[in-house]
């Protein structure tokens, strides 16, 4: 895969989580430009209570909450809160609270890869709105006219997390190809004043594997899983649903009122 820093998309347009304004990183338009150190760099995800996860992060954000699939496409989305823009899980300080899985989708930020399709190319791109990126900042993206090491980290770690997507994307497709997904509801029960179990109340529509699917899979087909690492992935997404109980036991905890609705 080609990388650059170099323009060639111009400004870049789109709705992606956390991007408020990504331009192709260049020495013209970055070069006095750096990343300053802060005790609490992860406030921008606050908002992210759904997170695009790949697939080999699974089994590690599997301790953390539910891991759904969503839209036509079933793209993998780490379930990190109930309400709609409300991660449980980053205090006010700007730090995610200690033993949560901190996904690569976050800490990639603010670094993104657009594709220039013109060109057959992924230009790199930074979002200029990053609180923590200054002047002379700790870590600058150039030095002499050339990206900086933090900066070729910064490419390597990209070029990883694009290698990993394609591979959710050929994961989700296994999936796809054995129909084994379903439409899945994540539902709350809150108790009456009397102790008695309320109405129960819809949290989220999304899509999961489907066990029984997925048990009457011909043997052949359940080796061929095994074998190329996807079942492994498949039982880290099921496990991960009690993860709900997790949210709604912090929201509980949190919060006297119900957790409001929130589709992810």
């Amino acid at each position: 895969m080609t990388t650059t820093t170099q323009p060639g998309l111009g400004q870049i347009t789109g709705n992606v989580l956390f991007y408020s304004q990504p331009e192709p990183l260049t020495p013209e338009l970055h070069g006095k430009l750096g990343v300053k150190r802060m005790d609490g760099p992860f406030t921008f995800a606050k908002v992210g209570h759904a997170i695009p996860l790949t697939v080999g992060e699974f089994p590690l954000a599997a301790v953390t909450g539910p891991i759904i699939f969503v839209g036509d496409e079933k793209l993998p989305i780490a379930v990190m809160g109930l309400n709609a823009g409300e991660n449980m899980f980053v205090r006010d300080n700007g730090m995610f609270e200690p033993g949560v899985y901190i996904p690569a989708y976050v800490r990639r930020y603010p670094f993104v890869f657009a594709n220039d399709s013109a060109n057959n190319q992924m230009v790199l791109c930074v979002d200029r709105k990053a609180e923590f990126i200054v002047e002379g900042g700790d870590m600058p993206f150039f030095e002499n006219g050339q990206p900086s090491e933090y900066t070729k980290n910064c490419i390597e770690f990209c070029n990883n997390f694009e290698i990993e997507r394609q591979r959710t994307l050929s994961f989700v497709q296994i999936l796809k190809d054995l129909d084994l997904f379903e439409q899945k509801t994540a539902n709350f029960t809150p108790m009456n004043p009397d102790g008695t179990p309320g109405e129960p109340q819809k949290i989220a529509d999304y899509f999961g594997v489907s066990e029984d699917k997925l048990n009457k899979l011909p043997t052949e087909k359940l080796v061929e899983l095994r074998d190329n690492g996807a079942l492994s992935q498949i039982y880290a997404h099921m496990l991960s649903l009690v993860g709900w109980d997790r949210l709604i036991a912090l929201a509980m905890a949190r919060a006297p009122q119900e957790p409001v609705a929130a589709n992810a």
